[in-house]
C-alpha cells in the first residue's frame, strides 16, 4: 500500500517524521534501588467537639433529622451555565503549551500498549496510528505507565523498556505525552480490556496482611489499589506506600529527564482505582456492583478503622469509632431503600452522618495531598504539569444525599459542595483537575437512576473556577456520534477546559464515518468558540483530508483489528 505522507503533512501544516516500525530501543539501565524515609506523620481527622445528644446511637435510624443546611458551603444553583470568559492558558496547562482560545485534544492509548514482557504491543499499528493522529491535528497521547509492569518483580528495580520505545515513537511524530503514574490494578473496571495486577512483591505483602486492601462491611477485599489507611505504614518491605509511589516517580524522572517538558508535558498521578482520587466503592468485577447501585463504604480494613476510632474519640463519641454506618444498604440498593441515604430523615444529614462523612472524605483529601506533596517536589521545574483525575459519578446526583458520590468519598450533597474542597486542595499544588463524563447528556440516562451528568460537570467547573484551578476533561465511555462530540464541545467551552483527552485509541475510531467526525471534532476544539462556523461546515472541510489520509487510516484500522 502506497502512502503519500508528505501530502498528509501539508494538509495539517505539520511535518510527519519518518519512523521505522521495526525500530526499538532497549532500556537495560535500571535505577538503583533506594529507600526514602517520609518525615511527615500520618494526618488524622480532627473534628470539633460538640455536645452530643444522649440518645444519638450508631444506627442512623435513631438520629433526629434536622434540616439546617450550612449556606456557607451550599452548592451553587445549577440552573444556568457559567458565563463564558476568555480562556487563558498557562504554559503546560493540562499537558500542553497551547495558548489562545482553543482546546488541545489528546487521545488515550490502549491499556495494554506495553506488553507483560516490557515491549511495545502492536508496534506496526502504533506507528500507523501515531501518524494518523498527528495528521489530524491531535496534540498528543495519554499512556498508562503501569506500576505492575515497570516494578513488577523486585521492589526498587524498574524496567522501562516498552515505555522507552513508546515515548521515543511519540517524540519522532511530534506528539506530546500525558504520562499516567498508574499505581492501580488494571482489570475489573468499566472499559478494562486486559488485566495488569499490582507488582508481585506488593501482592505478596497483601497476602501476608489482607488489611492492606480496601475492605467493605461484609469483609470483602478489593485489590485494585492499596488502602489509603496504610499510606504511612512501612508495610511494603520497609517502605510506606507513599514512599513507593515517590520512588517510582523519581525513577521515572531520572530515566526520562531528557523528554520532560518537551515530549512529556503532563504527569497524571494515580490516586485510587482506575487512577482516580476515590474509594473503590462500585467494583464491577464478579458482578459485585451494577449500575446504578449506590455502592458501599470502604473503611473496614484495620488501618482505616484505627483512624476512625481516633477521630471518634477526639469527637467525644468513641462508640462511633468501631464501624461505619450499619444502615447504608448494599452495593446495588437505591438511596430510598436505605435508612442512611433516604431523602427524609436520612442518617447522612444527622450528626453521626456528618461526622462519619467528614472523616471519610477528609481521609481521601489527605491521601491526595500526601501524594501531591511528593509529586510536585519530584517534578518541580521540569516543565510538566501535574494533574489528578476525579471520577464523574453522575448517578443519583439528582437525589438529596448523592449516595453514590458519598460512598466514593466525595462529600457532596444537596446542602454541601463536595468538589470545592478537592479543587482547593489541588490549587495548593497548582495541579489540574481532570474530570470525566463530559460527553454525557442528562436526558440520555435512565430516569430511575436520577443521573445529571451535565449538572455535575457544571458544578465541578464552578468549583475549579472558585479555587482558581485549571480543569481538563475526558469522556467516560467510547462515543463516536455527533451528539456526544457536540456535548464535549459545549462542556469544554463552558467549563473553560485547558485540555481534553479522548477515550480511546481503538479500531472503531478509524472507521470512515467515525474518523471523519473525529477529525472535524479536533479541528473545532482547536479553533475555539469564537470561530463562528457550524458543525456541518467543519465536517465538510474535513472530507478532503479524510480522503487523502484514507490509506494511512485504513492501515491503522487493519493493524488494530485484534484490539
Amino acid at each position: 500500500m502506497t502512502m503519500r505522507l508528505p501530502q498528509i503533512g501539508a494538509i495539517s501544516a505539520s511535518s510527519i517524521p519518518s519512523y521505522s516500525s521495526d525500530s526499538s530501543s532497549s532500556d537495560s539501565n535500571n535505577v538503583n534501588k533506594s529507600f526514602w524515609r517520609c518525615a511527615e506523620a500520618n494526618p488524622r481527622f480532627q473534628a470539633p467537639k460538640k455536645a452530643i445528644q444522649p440518645d444519638l446511637l450508631l444506627s442512623s435510624q435513631s438520629i433526629r433529622c434536622e434540616y439546617n443546611p450550612d449556606l456557607s458551603i451550599a452548592r451553587p444553583t445549577l440552573t444556568e451555565p457559567p458565563v463564558p470568559t476568555e480562556r487563558k492558558y498557562k504554559t503546560g496547562c493540562g499537558g500542553g503549551t497551547t495558548t489562545g482560545k482553543g482546546v488541545p485534544v489528546y487521545v488515550m492509548l490502549p491499556l495494554d500498549s506495553v506488553t507483560m514482557a516490557n515491549g511495545v504491543n502492536r508496534r506496526k499499528a502504533m506507528n500507523a496510528c501515531f501518524q494518523a493522529l498527528k495528521s489530524a491535528g491531535v496534540e498528543g497521547v495519554m499512556m498508562d505507565v503501569w506500576w505492575g509492569l515497570v516494578e513488577r518483580e523486585v521492589a526498587g528495580e524498574y524496567n522501562w523498556g516498552g515505555y522507552s520505545e513508546l515515548l521515543e515513537m511519540a517524540k519522532r511524530y511530534g506528539l506530546k505525552v500525558q504520562a499516567v503514574m498508574s499505581f492501580h490494578q488494571c482489570g475489573g473496571n468499566v472499559g478494562d480490556s486486559c488485566t495488569i495486577p499490582l507488582p508481585k512483591w506488593v501482592v505478596e505483602e497483601i497476602n501476608k496482611d489482607q488489611d492492606l486492601a480496601y475492605t467493605d462491611q461484609w469483609g470483602r477485599r478489593n485489590y485494585e489499589y492499596l488502602s489509603l489507611g496504610c499510606d504511612t505504614i512501612p508495610c511494603l518491605k520497609g517502605r510506606t506506600p507513599i514512599q513507593c509511589y515517590a520512588d517510582y516517580m523519581r525513577a521515572f524522572r531520572h530515566r526520562f529527564s531528557h523528554l520532560l517538558g518537551d515530549t512529556i508535558v503532563e504527569i497524571q498521578v494515580g490516586m485510587g482505582p482506575a487512577g482516580e482520587l476515590r474509594y473503590p466503592s462500585y467494583p464491577e468485577k464478579d458482578g459485585i456492583w451494577k449500575f446504578p447501585g449506590i455502592g458501599a463504604f470502604q473503611c473496614y480494613d484495620q488501618y482505616m478503622l484505627c483512624s476512625l476510632k481516633a477521630a471518634a474519640e477526639n469527637y467525644g463519641k468513641p462508640e462511633w469509632g468501631t464501624t461505619g454506618p450499619t444502615d447504608a444498604g448494599e452495593y446495588n440498593n437505591s438511596p430510598e431503600e436505605t435508612n442512611f441515604f433516604k431523602r427524609e430523615c436520612g442518617g447522612w444529614n444527622g450528626e453521626y452522618g456528618k461526622f462519619f462523612l467528614s472523616w471519610y472524605s477528609q481521609m481521601l483529601l489527605d491521601h491526595g495531598e500526601r501524594i501531591l506533596t511528593s509529586a510536585t517536589s519530584i517534578f518541580n521545574n521540569r516543565g510538566v504539569k501535574i494533574s489528578v483525575k476525579v471520577a464523574g459519578i453522575h448517578w443519583h446526583y439528582g437525589t438529596r444525599s448523592h449516595a453514590s458520590e458519598l460512598t466514593a468519598g466525595y462529600y457532596n450533597t444537596r446542602f454541601r459542595n463536595g468538589y470545592l474542597p478537592i479543587a482547593k486542595m489541588l490549587s495548593r499544588f497548582n495541579a489540574v483537575l481532570n474530570f470525566t463524563c463530559v460527553e454525557m447528556r442528562n436526558h440520555e440516562q435512565p430516569q430511575g437512576a436520577h443521573c445529571s451528568p451535565e449538572n455535575l460537570v457544571q458544578q465541578v467547573a464552578l468549583a475549579t473556577r472558585e479555587a482558581h484551578v485549571s480543569i481538563a476533561g475526558e469522556n467516560a465511555l467510547p462515543r463516536y456520534d455527533d451528539y456526544a462530540l457536540e456535548q464535549i464541545l459545549r462542556a469544554a467551552e463552558n467549563a473553560e477546559m485547558c485540555a481534553f483527552t479522548y477515550l480511546r485509541l481503538k479500531r472503531e475510531l478509524f472507521e470512515v464515518e467515525n474518523w471523519r467526525k473525529f477529525v472535524a471534532f479536533v479541528k473545532k476544539m482547536k479553533e475555539g468558540k469564537d470561530v463562528e462556523r457550524c458543525w456541518e461546515q467543519v465536517e465538510k472541510e474535513a472530507e478532503h483530508f479524510v480522503q487523502v489520509t484514507q490509506p494511512l487510516v485504513q492501515e491503522a484500522a487493519v493493524a488494530l483489528i485484534e484490539y
